[in-house]
């Protein structure tokens, strides 16, 4: 996927045509999704990201993007099983919109941002609270990284198929009960400012992800607290994008 998004419009306007062209198609029971992004670069994530997930935990809204980052190993289909790690007791969920990269760049301008965006996809940004907050020297990055804690999908909608990314209703489920709705319109950095932003520290490139944030409702800030355990079923919604549906195991 990294290499067909390198490749550009072309790639784009070929995939199109094989759509439009009705043949090779197979029924939906016969196939299994995997990653639209299997094997991205960069997974790159921000934190404190929604004005209402802010309040929740009684926090200042950031004047700045908090950056933090997933590996690889994180990655898993919309379908797939989540391993529910031996070593954590507090594995929560968080429903995200995911920035695909369609272009290399380096010092973007806000204004050019949509430039360098191939489309969107929907995350579970995966986390083991007590690993995250209470361990690692309060480094964000162990709790975020176990294997199968990043599930992306069902497919990367094209930006053209989405004209307003920061108008988007998006929703977790635990077991068919909503524990997350809310907007993209809560964002506290939109999309273009995200891109500018961490194009300055590091190179973007094709088929790297930016996880843009979550709204409240994480298990975490409940009262009591409520974690995933295994057997749970998580489901990830974006309006216009697509569901993700995976098992804890």
């Amino acid at each position: 996927m990294c290499d067909f998004l390198a490749t550009g419009q072309s790639a784009m306007d070929g995939a199109k045509s094989a759509l439009q062209s009705g043949q090779h198609v197979l029924p939906r029971d016969q196939i299994t999704l995997t990653s639209p992004v299997p094997n991205p670069g960069k997974v790159i994530c921000v934190g404190m990201n929604y004005k209402d997930h802010c309040l929740e935990q009684n926090a200042p809204i950031p004047e700045e993007p908090i950056f933090f980052s997933k590996f690889g190993n994180t990655i898993a289909g919309p379908e797939d099983d989540i391993i529910h790690p031996e070593n954590s007791d507090k594995v929560d969920w968080e429903v995200e919109m995911v920035v695909v990269i369609g272009k290399q760049g380096k010092d973007i301008k806000e204004e050019a941002a949509f430039d360098y965006v191939a489309g969107y996809t929907v995350a579970d940004d995966v986390s083991a609270r007590d690993w995250q907050m209470k361990r690692n020297g309060g480094q964000w990055l162990l709790g975020k990284t176990f294997d199968t804690f990043c599930p992306l999908g069902p497919a990367i909608v094209t930006k053209d198929e989405i004209p307003d990314p920061h108008a988007l209703g998006l929703r977790c489920r635990v077991n068919g009960k909503t524990v997350q709705d809310s907007s993209t319109e809560q964002l506290v950095f939109k999309v273009p400012t995200l891109v500018a932003w961490i194009s300055r520290i590091v190179t973007l490139c094709p088929g790297d992800v930016i996880l843009t944030g979550t709204p409240p409702g994480v298990g975490v800030f409940r009262k009591p607290p409520v974690f995933l355990k295994r057997g749970d079923v998580v489901e990830c919604e974006i309006d216009g994008i697509g569901t993700i549906r995976n098992k804890l195991v």
